[in-house]
């Protein structure tokens, strides 16, 4: 029996398991549209703009670890969701959108709401389709999955045109995948990761870095037991923070440009860097000329292209992260033995000695409400058991800094590209994953003003999620820079005659809106908020003169860092000069 291509569509999400598609309706995909209509297996979750749909599916991929799913329509709403797109591709996002397109007959004849979605798309999607006959819907769709979930994950666009949704075809589902052109690389040369292990055992001074790929292979626990067998600390990326647990006593916190101090002579120091599902990013090492100089590197990746793109690599192992080091596990245990305990003591207490020398802080003495404190008490309140979602500046790194991540996949958040008003739809998409689970958006009062429409789907969805504003009426990283590098010239980062009442905004959308002025505020304030079980929005008015510390200045060393005592000494040298 024959059936429409919008109901094959539905056939295939079925036999994918989607239980959740975020959304947007329009002309080319009506069809699509009034098929969902009565469907009770898949929910169309409708956001309040293009872009918002991509990152709330790309918020519940990376909670869940499935794929998100989006719909939208032609022209505009294929193009606004083109950020979207670019930020799941660098973070290695699985998501397979589906854009509306005008009819096969009409492509490329400057058509009503057509858009080249295909060749916009392209550089920033793992691989997209335009489906030019219905009959290879199915096709398309199932390997649009394969492809999304596969190998390093990534985002997947299917075009679609309203002839094609609208044709019939029978169904015929493919029960496998074979591409000749598409064959990811899973097991690891052995010969690679014997070496690397007895590598790691001889060596006096090693380091993981761990990223977003460990999270991606569901390796943590393969991590964990390399780390603690081979007593070896863990320094974790961005993306990698969770991937091992951030209260652990090898725990190093995150490297890098605003990473901690200890991390970062950690890795300088060492003599041996086990790189492990990270691409080596250039807010991880800095001046890549002075990166790790003394150390040989061991780089495990699934991604091919990723291995020797950024850095020199001694030992490069291809292959899926849980795979590698569940081998190198056994060869430490079988082969190597425990030839390190003794070696290692130095370096340890000389880590130990780094902690203490210069540990994440700030001021407490004062009344004024420093964010750090904000994010100190989500954590202590929480105890860490919450999905963290946060919108990308000066509030995604006190996020990254001050609250420990001891889980995977709970904390959300644009690295790579680095994109503004992705932390509310993310935590929204989130929360359709884990109805039962406390998620909080940590915000600034900039970034969340990019989404803040959808506010409007977390409220008609019933979603108790709890966005936390760090108010400083700044955009406050790009402020950062200015004072340090721009002699204070604050060209368009002044927000505060702007900003408006988020309190009044939260209520004008239905929500609960709540408000810090002062330290002593803030626990009542989030106690309140956990305690509502409906969408929250909370403004800290924070000291709009932090900033984000330790700091390390672009194409300086990871070594050479700036500290709050730094910033004081300039101050007083500049009152000395006047």
């Amino acid at each position: 029996m024959k059936i429409s291509g919008a109901e094959i569509f539905i056939e295939c999400l079925k036999k994918e398991g989607v239980k959740h598609i975020f959304g947007y309706p329009g002309g080319v995909v009506l069809n699509i549209f009034d098929a969902l209509h009565d469907e009770k297996d898949l929910q169309l979750i409708l956001t309040r703009h293009e872009q918002g749909a991509v990152h709330a599916a790309d918020g519940y991929a990376r909670a869940s670890g499935k794929a998100g799913v989006v719909l939208v329509t032609s022209g505009p709403g294929a193009t606004n969701t083109v950020t979207g797109i670019a930020t799941a591709s660098m973070d290695s996002i699985p998501l397979v959108v589906f854009s509306g397109q005008v009819p096969t007959l009409l492509i490329g004849n400057d058509a009503f709401q057509e858009a080249d979605i295909v060749g916009i798309t392209r550089p920033c999607t793992k691989y997209n389709y335009l489906v030019k006959d219905v009959q290879d819907l199915a096709r398309i769709i199932k390997e649009a999955f394969y492809i999304a979930t596969t190998g390093r994950p990534g985002p997947v666009l299917i075009d679609l045109p309203k002839d094609v949704t609208s044709g019939k075809a029978e169904f015929v589902w493919p029960e496998s995948v074979s591409m000749a052109t598409y064959k990811p690389t899973y097991e690891g040369n052995r010969y690679m990761i014997n070496q690397a292990a007895h590598m790691l055992a001889k060596a006096k001074k090693p380091v993981i870095v761990a990223g977003g790929g460990v999270i991606a292979s569901g390796a943590s626990k393969e991590l964990k037991e390399l780390a603690e067998y081979a007593d070896v600390p863990v320094t974790m990326t961005l993306m990698g923070l969770g991937c091992f647990p951030g209260s652990h006593r090898l725990s190093l916190g995150m490297p890098g440009m605003h990473g901690t101090y200890y991390a970062n002579r950690a890795i300088q120091e060492s003599d041996l860097l086990v790189a492990v599902g990270m691409r080596f990013d250039d807010r991880v090492t800095g001046k890549i000329s002075a990166f790790a100089p003394n150390a040989k590197i061991v780089h495990i990746d699934i991604d091919p292209t990723s291995i020797r793109k950024n850095v020199r690599v001694d030992v490069p192992i291809v292959g899926d992260v849980k795979r590698v080091l569940s081998v190198m596990n056994k060869v430490l245990k079988e082969e190597v033995k425990d030839q390190w305990q003794e070696v290692r003591k130095a370096w340890t207490k000389q880590i130990d000695a780094w902690r203490k020398e210069r540990p994440l802080t700030y001021d407490r003495t004062t009344d004024t409400i420093k964010p750090q404190y904000v994010v100190e008490k989500i954590y202590e309140l929480t105890k860490g058991d919450a999905i963290i979602a946060t919108e990308v500046g000066q509030n995604q790194m006190w996020a990254s800094q001050f609250y420990r991540y001891d889980k995977p996949r709970t904390l959300l958040s644009s690295g790579g590209l680095g994109t503004m008003g992705y932390g509310m739809p993310a935590a929204i998409g989130a929360q359709f994953a884990f109805p039962n689970k406390l998620v909080i958006d940590i915000a600034g009062d900039g970034s969340i003003q990019m989404n803040i429409q959808e506010l409007a789907t977390a409220v008609l969805n019933k979603l108790p999620i709890k966005v936390a504003i760090l108010n400083n009426r700044y955009l406050g990283m790009v402020r950062q820079w200015q004072e340090l590098f721009f002699q204070e010239r604050y060209a368009h980062t002044k927000l505060d005659e702007t900003v408006p009442d988020f309190v009044k905004i939260a209520e004008a959308y239905n929500a609960v809106g709540l408000r810090a002025t002062k330290k002593s505020e803030v626990e009542p304030v989030l106690k309140e908020a956990f305690s509502i079980k409906r969408p929250v929005m909370m403004d800290f008015v924070v000291d709009w003169r932090e900033k984000v510390y330790p700091m390390v200045p672009a194409g300086a060393a990871i070594d050479e860092m700036l500290f709050a005592e730094d910033e004081k000494k300039s101050e007083k040298k500049l009152k000395a000069v006047k």
